[in-house]
């Protein structure tokens, strides 16, 4: 398989395309509370991805996906689908958003910890990617 090299258009391309990915996570943290199904967090995306930013949530309709984002809580381990399960208080949840803008995708994610009498959030979210880096350096 040939590598190609990509341009300097290309690749500003694709940063627009992870920057707009990015922000998607970003307009979303402050929904992701108790009481609020996937299904809705999933459609303040959906509307903020193709309205505001112009681009496309690659997710819907690949392969049959039938959303625009990727919700997995507590035990799915990855791809999971929204539907009309409420966020409730000790879920940790992982949003997955990839966007197409001209052509190029944007791809990342980010896990949230409902856990008000916990750790902090902050704190307590790190500990998985901490304990990974952590097995990687020895």
């Amino acid at each position: 398989m040939a590598i190609t090299i990509k341009t300097p258009e290309e690749i500003e391309k694709m940063r627009v395309a992870g920057q707009l990915a990015a922000e998607v996570l970003e307009m979303i943290t402050p929904h992701v509370q108790e009481g609020i199904t996937t299904d809705e967090l999933n459609s303040i995306c959906h509307d903020y991805i193709v309205h505001k930013q112009q681009a496309i949530p690659a997710p819907l309709n690949y392969n049959g996906f039938p959303k625009s984002i990727c919700t997995s809580i507590n035990h799915v381990v990855c791809h999971g689908i929204p539907g009309k399960r409420a966020l409730k208080n000790g879920d940790i949840i992982n949003i997955d958003v990839t966007v197409i803008k001209d052509g190029y995708h944007g791809d990342t994610s980010k896990m949230f910890l409902l856990a008000h009498h916990l750790l902090k959030q902050s704190t307590l979210s790190r500990l998985p990617t901490n304990a990974c880096l952590l097995e990687l350096t020895w």
